[in-house]
C-alpha cells in the first residue's frame, strides 16, 4: 500500500501547495513562504494529520532536492561566473565568511555543541537564490545595476555551497576537522569538478544540441532529466551528495545552444518541485519546539538581515560602487533559503546535529522572508535616510574614494594591455589546472585501484612509473601551452616595466632577458607544483628523470603536432562557452 499512500501524500501536498500559491499571491508575500507553512499545517506534528508516513516525507525531499539543484544549476551556468568579477566574488567570499563565523559564534553563546554551531554557520552564511530573483524579477528591477551585483554575489555563493556542502559532509562523518582530511576532501573534490566539468563541457552541451535537433520536446525533457539523475547517482557513488551532482549537470547543460529551451522546458518541473521541496521542509517541523526556541529564531534572524547587509554594501561599496547601490545590493542579499535547508537537512540526515537545528533554520528562513520584500521597497527611503543622517565630511571621503577607484581603471591603450594581460594570465591558469587535475587523477586512481594492478602482476615501482608517465605525457600540450603563453607574459612585460628613458643602450637585452626568465620560471613553479601534487605516484629518482627528459625530447619533436592538438581542445572549450543561445 506504500504505493497508493505516496500517490495520496504527494496529491495532498500538490492540492496544499496550489491553494497557497493563490493565497500568497494575493497578499504578495514570497510563496515559497505560503509552501512552508502549508507543510507545517498538513504534516506529522499538526493535529488533523494529512500526511504522517515518514518515507513519504523523505521521498518526497530527495526528489525536490535533485531538481531543484539541477534547475539552479541551469541558472548558474560558467559563462555567469565569468563574467561576476573578481571584485564581486571577494565580497561574496568576505561575506559568507563573516556570516559562517556570526554563526558560528551565536552557538558559542547559546552553549550549543560545536557541530551545531558549526552548522548553523553554514545555514546563515548562503542567501536565497530563488527569494532574490523572485524579488527582483516581481519588482521589475533585473536590469538596474543593484541586481547584476546581487545575481553575481548569487552566483559566487552557489560555487560556495558547493564547495561548504563538501567539507560539511567530511566534517560530519569524521566528527572533527583535520588539516589533513579537509585537504584530501578538497583535492577529491576539486578532481571531481573539475574532470566533470571539463568531460562534461566537451561532450554534453554537444549531446543535447544534438537531441534538441530532433525538434521533440518530450526527448529533449527525457534526456536532460536523464542527465541530470545520472550525474545524481555518479556523485552519490564517488561519495558526494547528490545536489552536487545535479548542481554540476545543470552547470553544464547550461552551456549548450539550447539551453533557452531546456529552461523552458524545465521551468514547469522547476517551480512543481520547487513547492514539493519547501513543503517537504514544513513537514519535519514541530511547532511547539519551535515556539520553545522563538527567541534564538528571532536574534538569528536579524543577526542575518543585519550581517549581510552591512557586510554586502561594505563590500561592494569597497570595490568602487556608490552608496546607494551598495545599499540596495545589500538588502537583496539580506536571507537565506534553498541551500541553507541542504545543509541542515545534511546535518540531521548524518544525526550530527540536535534536533531543534532545523526549525530554527525554518523560523530564520520564514522571518527573512516575510520581511526582504519591505526591505527591497524601502531601500530607496533607507538610503535617502541615511545620507541625511551622515556627516558631510564622510560623504565627501566616500566621493573622494569612488572617484580614486575611478581613476585606477586602465584607459585607452593601458585597457588594450590589461585586457592582454588578463587573457594571458586566464590562459596560464586554466592550463595549470589542467595539468594539475591529470596528476591528481593518477594519484586517485593509484589510492583507489591498487588491488586492480596487483592482480595484472603491476607492482607498487612499475605502477607509480606508468601513472606518472601517463600524467607526464597527457600534460605536454598543456605545459607547452603554458610556456608559450609565459613567453608572451614575459614579453609584454619586458615592453611595459623596462623603460629605454632608464636603461638607453642596454634596454634590449634587458628586455630579453626577463622575457626569458618569466616562462622558465613559471615551468618551474610548475614542475615545483606537480611534484607535491604527484608525490604519492612519484617513481624511483632515476626513472623521474629518465621519464622527465623522454617528455622534453618529444615535446621537441612534436611541438607543432602538439601546439595543434592543444589549440583543437581550446577552440571546442572556447565554442562550447562562446555560443550564442537559442530563444525556446
Amino acid at each position: 500500500m506504500h504505493e497508493i499512500g505516496f500517490i495520496r501524500d504527494l496529491a495532498m501536498v500538490m492540492i496544499v501547495a496550489g491553494a497557497t500559491t493563490i493565497l500568497f499571491q494575493r497578499l504578495r508575500q514570497p510563496v515559497l513562504l505560503g509552501y512552508i507553512l502549508a507543510g507545517v499545517l498538513i504534516g506529522p506534528h499538526t493535529p488533523g494529520v494529512l500526511v504522517a508516513d515518514p518515507r513519504a516525507i523523505e521521498d518526497i525531499s530527495n526528489l525536490g532536492v535533485v531538481l531543484l539543484m539541477f534547475t539552479l544549476g541551469l541558472e548558474f551556468s560558467v559563462r555567469k561566473l565569468r563574467q561576476v568579477g573578481v571584485g564581486v566574488l571577494v565580497v561574496a567570499v568576505a561575506e559568507v565568511g563573516l556570516m559562517l563565523w556570526i554563526g558560528f559564534g551565536i552557538g558559542e553563546l547559546f552553549g550549543w555543541k560545536g557541530m551545531d554551531s558549526l552548522f548553523l554557520g553554514a545555514i546563515i552564511s548562503l542567501s536565497s537564490t530563488m527569494v532574490a530573483t523572485r524579488m527582483l524579477s516581481e519588482g521589475g528591477q533585473r536590469h538596474h545595476p543593484f541586481a547584476q551585483l546581487v545575481v553575481g554575489l548569487l552566483v559566487a555563493e552557489d560555487m560556495l555551497a558547493i564547495i561548504m556542502l563538501t567539507l560539511l559532509t567530511a566534517v560530519a562523518i569524521g566528527g572533527s576537522v583535520q588539516a589533513e582530511a579537509a585537504f584530501t576532501l578538497i583535492g577529491h573534490l576539486g578532481l571531481f569538478v573539475i574532470v566533470g566539468m571539463i568531460l562534461g563541457l566537451l561532450l554534453l552541451p554537444r549531446l543535447v544540441d544534438y537531441v534538441a535537433g530532433f525538434g521533440r520536446d518530450e526527448t529533449l525533457l527525457v534526456s536532460v532529466l536523464g542527465i541530470c539523475f545520472g550525474a545524481s547517482l555518479l556523485a552519490a557513488w564517488m561519495g558526494f551528495s547528490v545536489a552536487l551532482g545535479a548542481f554540476l549537470a545543470g552547470a553544464i547543460v547550461a552551456e549548450s545552444r539550447s539551453v533557452a529551451r531546456v529552461m523552458h522546458l524545465v521551468e514547469p518541473l522547476r517551480d512543481m518541485f520547487a513547492a514539493l521541496f519547501f513543503v517537504a521542509i514544513g513537514l519535519k517541523i514541530d511547532p511547539a519546539m519551535l515556539l520553545h526556541y522563538v527567541l534564538p529564531a528571532l536574534l538569528i534572524a536579524g543577526a542575518v538581515m543585519l550581517g549581510k547587509t552591512l557586510a554586502c554594501s561594505v563590500g561592494i561599496f569597497a570595490i568602487g560602487h556608490d552608496a546607494r547601490t551598495s545599499l540596495r545590493a545589500g538588502l537583496g542579499m539580506a536571507q537565506i533559503g534553498e541551500f541553507s535547508f541542504v545543509i541542515a537537512t545534511l546535518g540531521l540526515s548524518l544525526g550530527v546535529i540536535s534536533d531543534f537545528i532545523y526549525p530554527i533554520a525554518v523560523a530564520v528562513s520564514v522571518v527573512c522572508m516575510a520581511v526582504s520584500p519591505y526591505l527591497s521597497r524601502s531601500a530607496d527611503k533607507l538610503a535617502n535616510g541615511l545620507t541625511r543622517v551622515t556627516p558631510r565630511s564622510a560623504r565627501l571621503l566616500a566621493t573622494s574614494y569612488n572617484g580614486w577607484l575611478a581613476n585606477l581603471k586602465p584607459v585607452n591603450e593601458n585597457a588594450a594591455l590589461a585586457a592582454i594581460f588578463r587573457r594571458l594570465l586566464w590562459h596560464i591558469g586554466i592550463n595549470v589546472l589542467l595539468v594539475v587535475t591529470l596528476f591528481m587523477l593518477g594519484a586517485y586512481v593509484n589510492a583507489h585501484n591498487w588491488a586492480w594492478f596487483s592482480m595484472i602482476g603491476i607492482g607498487r615501482e612499475l605502477r607509480h612509473t606508468l601513472i606518472w608517465a601517463t600524467a607526464l605525457f597527457l600534460s605536454l600540450p598543456m605545459l607547452i601551452a603554458v610556456y608559450r603563453k609565459a613567453e608572451a607574459l614575459g614579453i609584454l612585460l619586458a615592453e611595459i616595466g623596462i623603460s629605454e628613458r632608464f636603461t638607453g643602450a642596454y634596454t634590449q637585452p634587458m628586455r630579453n632577458v626577463l622575457a626569458r626568465i618569466i616562462p622558465l620560471v613559471t615551468l618551474l613553479a610548475l614542475g615545483v607544483l606537480v611534484s607535491a601534487l604527484g608525490s604519492t605516484i612519484l617513481p624511483p629518482r632515476g626513472v623521474a628523470l629518465s621519464l622527465a627528459l623522454l617528455g622534453v625530447v618529444l615535446a621537441v619533436v612534436m611541438w607543432r603536432n602538439l601546439v595543434q592538438m592543444h589549440a583543437r581542445l581550446q577552440a571546442a572549450l572556447k565554442d562550447t562557452l562562446d555560443k550564442p543561445e537559442q530563444t525556446p
